[in-house]
C-alpha cells in the first residue's frame, strides 16, 4: 500500500507489516505500533539519504517489519565498496536515534511508555540487521565483501541462504515463546516473513550474471577500459565453475586448454556469461570457446 512520496521516492507499506500493525491494534498498543513504523520509516530514509549521497537513484522504498527493500540503480549491487556503505547507513542510524533519544530524557524530554519503547524498537532494529543474511543490512555488507572475492550471484545465493537459516530459526524460537507465553507472534510472523524475503534474494541470484556484465560493459563504454583477470580452464569443465571466479571491476578472459596443457582457444567473459542463460550452467567450455 502505498503511503506518501517524499524527495521523489515512493514510499509503501508491505501487507505483513499492516498485518503487523493490525496486531498492534487488536492488542490495544496502535501507539507502539506507530512508533515502530516510525523507527522503519527513518531506517529506510537515512538508506535512501546515503544512496543519493553516493549517486544512486532511489525510485521506491517498501516498508517490512524489519526494514525495507529500497529499490535502487543496478549499480549498487555491483558496486561493492557503495553497497557496504548504503547497507551500513540504516543500522548506524538506529544507533544515532537512539542516543538522541537518551538525550533528551536527560533533559526531561521523554515519554514513561513511548521513550523506552522507542529506544528498545532501535536497538532491536540495529542488532536484528547485523545479521548475516540477506535481505538484511548485515547480509548487503557480507555480500559486498564476499563479492570481492567471488561472484556476485554466488555470493548472493550463500547470503540468501544465511537469511533464511534465520528466519527459520527465528520463526520458531518465535513459537516456542509464544507457547511460554514470553513473546507475542509478531516475532513468529516475522520470522517467516525473512525467510520468505531470503528465499526471494535466493531465486534472484541467477539473474544477477547478466546486470553483472551490463555494469562492466557501461563502464567499458565511459572509460574505454577495464582490468583484466585471465582464467586458464580445461575444455570440459562448466560454464558455471568459472563464473564463481569472475571479481567486480574486472573483465575476464578464459584460456582452454586440452590435458596435455596446450591451448585450445579463448572466451571472453561475454560469451560465458551468455552460455549460461541460454544454455544452461553445465555447458562445457568447448561449446562457447574460440579458437585461434
Amino acid at each position: 500500500m502505498r503511503i506518501c512520496r517524499l524527495g521523489g521516492i515512493q514510499f509503501s507499506i508491505n501487507n505483513w507489516f499492516l498485518g503487523l500493525l493490525g496486531v498492534y491494534f487488536a492488542a490495544g498498543v496502535l501507539g507502539k505500533g506507530l512508533v515502530a513504523f516510525a523507527v522503519v520509516f527513518l531506517h529506510e530514509l537515512a538508506h535512501a539519504w546515503v544512496a543519493r549521497r553516493k549517486g544512486i537513484p532511489v525510485s521506491d522504498i517498501e516498508l517490512l517489519p524489519f526494514g525495507g527493500v529500497a529499490r535502487m540503480s543496478s549499480e549498487l549491487v555491483v558496486e561493492p565498496r557503495k553497497e557496504m556503505v548504503v547497507a551500513a547507513a540504516g543500522p548506524f542510524a538506529n544507533l544515532v536515534l537512539c542516543v538522541l533519544a537518551l538525550g533528551l530524557g536527560h533533559h526531561g524530554i521523554w515519554h514513561d511508555v513511548f521513550g523506552p519503547f522507542f529506544v528498545q524498537c532501535n536497538l532491536l532494529l540495529f542488532l536484528f540487521n547485523l545479521l548475516p543474511g540477506l535481505p538484511l543490512d548485515g547480509g548487503r555488507v557480507c555480500r559486498a565483501y564476499l563479492a570481492q572475492r567471488v561472484n556476485l550471484p554466488a555470493a548472493t545465493y550463500r547470503l540468501a541462504a544465511c537469511g533464511q537459516f534465520w528466519g527459520g530459526l527465528i520463526a520458531v524460537l518465535g513459537a516456542v515463546g509464544v507457547l511460554v507465553r514470553f513473546n507475542g507472534l509478531d516475532i513468529v510472523a516475522t520470522g517467516l516473513f525473512l525467510f520468505y524475503a531470503a528465499r526471494r534474494q535466493k531465486a534472484e541470484a541467477p539473474y544477477l550474471y547478466a546486470q553483472h556484465l551490463i555494469s562492466k560493459n557501461r563502464g567499458l563504454d565511459e572509460h574505454g577500459i577495464l582490468p583484466g583477470e585471465v582464467l586458464v580452464a580445461r575444455g570440459d569443465v562448466p560454464v558455471w565453475r568459472v563464473t564463481r571466479l569472475f571479481v567486480p571491476q574486472h573483465y575476464h578472459f578464459v584460456y582452454t586448454v586440452d590435458e596435455q596443457g596446450r591451448c585450445t582457444g579463448i572466451v571472453g567473459e561475454t560469451e560465458v556469461i551468455k552460455a549460461l542463460l541460454e544454455e544452461g550452467a553445465n555447458v562445457p567450455l568447448d561449446r562457447v570457446k574460440k579458437g585461434f
